[in-house]
C-alpha cells in the first residue's frame, strides 16, 4: 500500500497555509503519497465544542501571545515569509470548501488546494468577490464556472457536510489534523503543524 498521509483541510485555518509546503516537502522526501479531506472547520467547531485559539484561550493570560512566538518560529524555520494574516480573517469559507470537494470529486484536491493558498494567503484574495475567486481559480487552471455551479449542488453540500462529519467521528476537532498509514499499518493521527518532526520519524521508519 505504501505510505499515505491525510490533512483535514480548510482555507479559513491560518495552519492550512503554515504546514503545507512543510509536510508536502516531508512527504516528498519519503515518497509519500499526500491526500486532502475537504471539511468545514466551523461545522468540526461545533460537533466537538471547539473553538478557535483566539477565542478559546482569550482569558488566559500570556497563551495567545506566546501562540503567536511560537507561530513566528515556525514561519522562520520554514522560509514562509510571504504569509500575511488575511484582511478578512476569519472568512467564511464555505464556497470555497464546497468547490475543493468538487475538485476532490475530479481527483484534483492537492491542486486546488495549493493552486489557492498563495492567493489567499500572501496575495489577500478577497474572499467576498466571486470575481476575484473566479479568476484566481482560472489562474490555478481550473474551471471556474463548472466549479461555481457545482457548489450550488445537494451533492456537493451534502458530501461535504458527510467529510465534515466523518473527520470529527475518526478524532480530529481542528486543523490541521492529518493521519498517517505505513504499508498496511493503522492510522496514526496527528495534530498541529509542530508534530511535523514526529509524522517524519514515522515516515522514516515505514
Amino acid at each position: 500500500m505504501g505510505k499515505r498521509v491525510e490533512l483535514v483541510f480548510d482555507f479559513v485555518s491560518p495552519n492550512a497555509y503554515l504546514v503545507w509546503w512543510p509536510l508536502r516537502e516531508v512527504c516528498d522526501r519519503h515518497e509519500a503519497e499526500l491526500a486532502v479531506i475537504p471539511a468545514f472547520l466551523g461545522g468540526m467547531h461545533k460537533l466537538t465544542g471547539n473553538a478557535p485559539p483566539m477565542i478559546r484561550d482569550a482569558d488566559v493570560k500570556g497563551k495567545n501571545a506566546y501562540a503567536m512566538l511560537e507561530m513566528n518560529r515556525f514561519i522562520a524555520k520554514h522560509g514562509l515569509t510571504k504569509w500575511r494574516m488575511h484582511p478578512q480573517f476569519p472568512f467564511n469559507s464555505i464556497l470555497l470548501q464546497r468547490m475543493l470537494f468538487a475538485a476532490d470529486q475530479d481527483g484534483r484536491a492537492v491542486q486546488f488546494a495549493q493552486g489557492l493558498l498563495p492567493a489567499i494567503w500572501e496575495e489577500g484574495l478577497d474572499i467576498a468577490s466571486p470575481e476575484a475567486i473566479g479568476a484566481a481559480l482560472t489562474a490555478a487552471g481550473f474551471d471556474a464556472a463548472d466549479l461555481f455551479a457545482r457548489a450550488q449542488t445537494d451533492e456537493v453540500k451534502q458530501g461535504l457536510v458527510a467529510s465534515t462529519d466523518a473527520v470529527v467521528a475518526r478524532g480530529a476537532f481542528g486543523i490541521p489534523t492529518m493521519w498517517v498509514k505505513v504499508d498496511n499499518g493503522p492510522d496514526e493521527m496527528f495534530f498541529g503543524k509542530e508534530r511535523l518532526g514526529q509524522i517524519e520519524d514515522l515516515l522514516a521508519a515505514g
